[in-house]
C-alpha cells in the first residue's frame, strides 16, 4: 500500500494532509484571534499557559518546552516580567539560575485568554448537529494520538 491509499471516497493520504494541515492552521488562527486584556504576542501568550500548566520553571526548561531559543525565551521572559505578568524567583538549589512564576495578573490573563478561546469554540460547536459534534469528538482523539507520536 502507498502513499495514496484511499482514506475516504476520492481523498488520498497526501490530499487528506494537506487539507487537515490547512484545516488546523485556520481553526489555531481563529482561535488565535481571540485575545486576553494584554496586547502580547502569541508565543508569550504559549509561555503564560504552560508556566499555569506545568508551574515555575526555569528560562532554559520553557525555552525547550516551548521550542525557541535561549536568547529568544530570555526576550519573552523580560516582557513578561515588566508587564507584571511573571516574576522571577531564586532556584531552590542553584544559585546560578532563576525560576519563572506566573503573578496573579499572568493567571487572570490566562484565565481572560482560556475563557475567550473556549466562548468562541463552543459558540462554533453549538452550531452542528449532533452527528457532527460527535465526528468532531472522534477526530480530536486522533488528533491527539496523533500529536504524541
Amino acid at each position: 500500500m502507498g502513499q495514496d491509499d484511499i482514506c475516504a471516497p476520492g481523498t488520498s493520504r497526501t490530499a487528506l494532509s494537506t487539507e487537515l494541515t490547512s484545516a488546523v492552521n485556520r481553526l489555531q488562527r481563529r482561535l488565535r484571534s481571540q485575545r486576553g486584556d494584554v496586547e502580547i504576542g502569541e508565543g508569550q501568550i504559549a509561555v503564560l499557559m504552560t508556566l499555569k500548566h506545568h508551574g515555575a520553571m526555569s528560562p532554559g526548561a520553557l525555552a525547550d518546552h516551548e521550542r525557541v531559543s535561549a536568547p529568544a525565551m530570555t526576550r519573552s521572559v523580560n516582557a513578561l516580567t515588566e508587564l507584571g505578568l511573571v516574576t522571577k524567583l531564586e532556584h531552590p538549589t542553584d544559585r546560578r539560575q532563576v525560576l519563572v512564576e506566573l503573578t496573579e495578573r499572568g493567571t487572570t490573563e490566562v484565565g481572560t485568554v482560556r475563557r475567550r478561546r473556549d466562548q468562541w469554540l463552543s459558540k462554533q460547536l453549538r452550531s452542528l448537529t449532533p452527528d457532527e459534534r460527535a465526528t468532531l469528538a472522534a477526530a480530536t482523539e486522533l488528533m491527539t494520538r496523533i500529536a504524541h507520536g
